[in-house]
Parts: structure tokens; C-alpha cells; sequence
């Protein structure tokens, strides 16, 4: 078990152009628990996730890991707290012509200097590849050790970025769209297998889904967002099938969306927002 890390949001707001990809949003995720985001393409689901672990700045607000404002560290310190949250973009970002072990491998070199890095990358040890290996039949993929990547299925290739993240030891995990290319069986085994991971090792995690049926299944605590701001909050538990019409329906105006939930918008107690299997 870890010492996860919490996610605070503080009215943040992120604007590219005259678009405000996220308004004034402001969130609270306790350490170990799991969240998932939901909401229409364009929403502030991927934005908003970027913020949590940095990569994203934002134009307002203030974003905190740990209890730390990110605005308001160093370069290096930033670069630590970043290198402990395991992310998982949503088109994986493996090199496709390198063995599974080097993509695995790659989730710790930001924990390194370059020398060390590159050393570890390029002649991994024994003990480096025991534990590669170990992580990888964690996910189910044992046999896949010196494959290389793009000779993989692409849910075999979830596996392998699943296996990158918790190679970086991480204190939380971040998974973007993780189900987006793959068919609904193998969406649904990468769900449970992130969610389960998860519980076990005590990590905090938050995940975007598109497909509603997996985001009620296994996330206790649902986010809705629509343009840019967020219109729910709740236990997943006590969301009705009306306000998720509501989030995705096409007419739908962003003040109306957000009046309609109101009533909506307080957090979840905090029993229903761990990965309990509430």
C-alpha cells in the first residue's frame, strides 16, 4: 500500500483562446478514492484531468496534489510530484517498435537523471525485469515480456500502459478515456482491472469513460461535466438515468444543464467515494 495522494480543484479555470475549456470548476478527491469523469466530448473531461497532474496550467484558479499548490513549486518539485502520478492518455503514447519490457521501463525514467535513465532504459537488470515481469503478469500479460508493443492487441496494449503506470510507484492514477479503441468485452476486463488495482494498492484514481454502463459499474462516485463546468457530483449510487439524459442531451444549454443539477453539485459522503465496490 502507498500513501496516496489527494486532488484539490479551487475555482479553476483554463482558457485556450476565447474558449474556457474549464470554468471555475472546483473539486475535492480524497486520497484513495475514485472518481470518474464523465460528460459530452468536448465537456472538460481530458483538460481537466491534465490540470490534476500538472500538465495542464491553469489561467485562474489553483490546482493541489498532496496539498501542494502546483503553481507554487519549482520546476524540480513539479517534475516529482508529476513522476509519481501515473497517467494513462487515451492514445496510450507506447513506442510502438520497442519491447514491452523498454515501454514499462520508461514509466520511471522521469524519477531519474539522464545518465541513470538512460543506463536503466537501455541495460535494464535482472531485478529491473523481475519486476517488470511481475507487473505484467499483474495485468494478465506475463508472456509478453520482449514482444514487441505493435505486435500487440490493442487491449493487450492497455495492459502494457496499465503496467507503465504502476511502474512509476505512483500515489494515484489517471486514466483518460482508457476503453475508447477497444471492443465492449475487453473495455469492461480494463475497467475492472483498473479499479481493482487500484483498491488494492490504495491508490487514488480518476478515470474519464464515454460509456456510462462501466462508469456506473465500477466508479462509486460520478463527476458530470459540460462545457467546461461541472453539472454533478454525487455517489454514483443516487445518480438517476434523468441526469444523464440531461448531461448529454443535444439542446441541452450549458446554464440550463447546470440549474437542472443543482441540487446535485454537493460531494458524496465520504464512504460512497472510496473504492469500496459502493
Amino acid at each position: 500500500m502507498v500513501d496516496a495522494a489527494g486532488f484539490q480543484l479551487e475555482d479553476v479555470t483554463v482558457r485556450f483562446g476565447t474558449v474556457r475549456a474549464l470554468d471555475t470548476v472546483s473539486l475535492d478527491i480524497a486520497p484513495g478514492s475514485a472518481v470518474g469523469l464523465v460528460g459530452p466530448s468536448g465537456g472538460g473531461k481530458t483538460t481537466l484531468l491534465k490540470a490534476l497532474n500538472g500538465s495542464q496550467p491553469p489561467t485562474s484558479g489553483r490546482v493541489r496534489v498532496a496539498g501542494r499548490a502546483l503553481g507554487e513549486v519549482s520546476r524540480g518539485e513539479l517534475r516529482g510530484l508529476r513522476s509519481h502520478i501515473g497517467f494513462i492518455h487515451q492514445g496510450l503514447d507506447l513506442v510502438p517498435n520497442l519491447r514491452v519490457a523498454h515501454n514499462v521501463i520508461a514509466g520511471r525514467l522521469g524519477q531519474m537523471g539522464f545518465a541513470r535513465s538512460l543506463g536503466a532504459f537501455l541495460f535494464p537488470s535482472r531485478a529491473v525485469l523481475r519486476e517488470v515481469h511481475g507487473l505484467l503478469e499483474r495485468v494478465g500479460i506475463e508472456d509478453k515480456l520482449f514482444e514487441r508493443t505493435d505486435r500487440l492487441s490493442g487491449g493487450e496494449q492497455q495492459r502494457v500502459a496499465l503496467a507503465r503506470a504502476l511502474f512509476q510507484r505512483p500515489t494515484a492514477l489517471i486514466a483518460d478515456e482508457p476503453v475508447a479503441s477497444v471492443d465492449p468485452a475487453r473495455a469492461r476486463d480494463t475497467v475492472e482491472l483498473l479499479a481493482r488495482i487500484s483498491r488494492e494498492e490504495g491508490l487514488t484514481l480518476c478515470m474519464s469513460l464515454h460509456n456510462l454502463d462501466l462508469a456506473r459499474g465500477f466508479l462509486p462516485r460520478l463527476v458530470g461535466l459540460r462545457a467546461g463546468r461541472v453539472v454533478f457530483d454525487r455517489a454514483t449510487r443516487s445518480i438517476d438515468d434523468a441526469t444523464f439524459d440531461a448531461l448529454y442531451a443535444l439542446g441541452a444549454r450549458n446554464g440550463r444543464a447546470e440549474d437542472a443539477a443543482t441540487e446535485l453539485r454537493e460531494p458524496p459522503p465520504i464512504g460512497e467515494a472510496r473504492l469500496d465496490g459502493g
